[in-house]
């Protein structure tokens, strides 16, 4: 695997200024209370960057005035107490082995190494890269913003340069052996969908029929879901980003999950909506087809070329008339009381991932979600139908058409697995 991470590197450092040093710090868990932790999840672009997921530890690249190019990453040292509770340090040798990275130093050299460099005339370093994606200003710091307020104080006259647009370029095209960790995180979603199908049941608790997907995730060997599952009944499906997960689910109902498997720190984001009792009523069969019917539009529209906001654009003039139709809304101006998120954002290391830019332009390579939906909230009806798609030479690839999304095909299924 380490040829995918030096291939990244390369990426990286083409998009770098000659006279830099790009400084990513791979993260720490934090604590959660005493001397517990949240489980550790590794930054993102530390991540595509080394293909390392070992907590504390700092990736630099430099490129010399000459364009010269020095990867190094810094880990820590070896420490016997350490090793007896919480295991041992990560090693030169078996980082090497992941990364491919050549060049090696303990995490405390870090700051005496970068101050040589900014100082030093050799290599002629005037500007630092950091990660410097920041959405409150109410949460605590990253490291990386902690460093450059330490940079600004000690060394004023260097440029300091936000990385994070350099990242969002580069992994928005994913290679093959990404498109497999997603393809094989949508394969696990699938089963996962499957099994609610045929454990669903009236009166039964969403956090019961939620407990199904986390099993099929540890059998699989995920070691996390994408993200927190949405297992909405009823009307608690009209809330997007509904995660209490602690309703009972009533006979009559539609339930819509938001779900995906992790493989790899590679995500899968899937919504499907089913009935609780195994049969559409007339009105959730009329209303689903409509989304369905959005979802394939908006499928065949996807080729290389299309700008992104257009599959929103057309999705919306879809529904107005659809909508229309049914008596659901009199103008298009009403129809954000049942339609009020996008058609789609980018998948990959993150479920909503780098380079959501409304006027790009597909390419091939360019792995995203489709996911259009209904919330009539009066009636208590809440439908999301969601796939992840892959941007091919001369159209697409459904890397979740596998799992099944027409009512005759859930019914049936529901019906002999029930």
């Amino acid at each position: 695997m380490s040829q995918l991470y030096i291939k990244n590197r390369e990426k990286i450092a083409a998009k770098l200024d000659n006279g830099s040093m790009l400084i990513i710090f791979g993260g720490i868990a934090p604590v959660k209370r005493g001397d517990e932790f949240y489980p550790f999840a590794p930054q993102r672009n530390f991540y595509y960057a080394t293909g390392i997921e070992t907590p504390n530890l700092v990736f630099m690249q430099k490129k010399d005035g000459e364009g010269k190019v020095a990867d190094t990453l810094y880990i820590e040292r070896f420490d016997e107490l350490v090793a007896k509770w919480d295991g041992a340090a990560m090693d030169e040798e078996a980082a090497k082995a992941i990364s491919g990275i050549e060049g090696y130093a303990y995490i405390d050299q870090l700051c005496d190494q970068v101050a040589a460099a900014l100082i030093g005339r050799m290599e002629k370093i005037h500007t630092v890269y950091l990660d410097l994606e920041n959405r409150s200003l109410t949460r605590p710091n990253t490291p990386e913003l902690d460093f450059a307020k330490l940079l600004r104080e000690k060394f004023p006259d260097v440029t300091i340069k936000n990385a994070h647009p350099i990242f969002a370029s580069v992994r928005l095209i994913k290679s093959e052996e990404e498109v497999t960790n997603i393809q094989k995180a949508a394969e696990i979603t699938g089963e996962c969908f499957l099994a609610l199908l045929r454990n669903v049941c009236p009166d039964m608790m969403e956090y019961e029929l939620e407990a199904h997907l986390d099993y099929i995730y540890k059998k699989n060997g995920c070691r996390d879901r994408a993200f927190r599952t949405i297992m909405a009944s009823g009307k608690n499906a009209c809330v997007l980003h509904y995660g209490d997960n602690n309703c009972k689910i009533s006979d009559g109902d539609l339930v819509l999950t938001d779900y995906g498997a992790q493989w790899k720190w590679y995500s899968a984001d899937v919504s499907r909506t089913f009935p609780a009792n195994g049969k559409f009523s007339p009105r959730q069969k009329e209303l689903y087809n409509i989304v369905l019917g959005g979802m394939k539009l908006v499928l065949n529209m996807i080729k290389p070329g299309v700008v992104f906001k257009t599959l929103q654009e057309s999705l919306q003039a879809y529904y107005v008339e659809e909508l229309t139709k049914i008596g659901l809304i009199k103008d298009k101006s009403e129809l954000i009381n049942y339609y009020y998120h996008g058609v789609s954002h980018m998948l990959g290391l993150e479920t909503h991932d780098v380079g959501n830019d409304r006027e790009l332009v597909l390419e091939e390579g360019m792995v995203f979600t489709v996911e259009p939906g209904l919330y009539i909230a009066e009636e208590g009806i809440g439908i999301r139908i969601e796939d992840d798609v892959l941007v091919t030479k001369d159209g697409h690839k459904n890397l979740t058409a596998h799992i099944i999304k027409e009512v005759d095909d859930i019914e049936a299924y529901m019906a002999q697995n029930g």
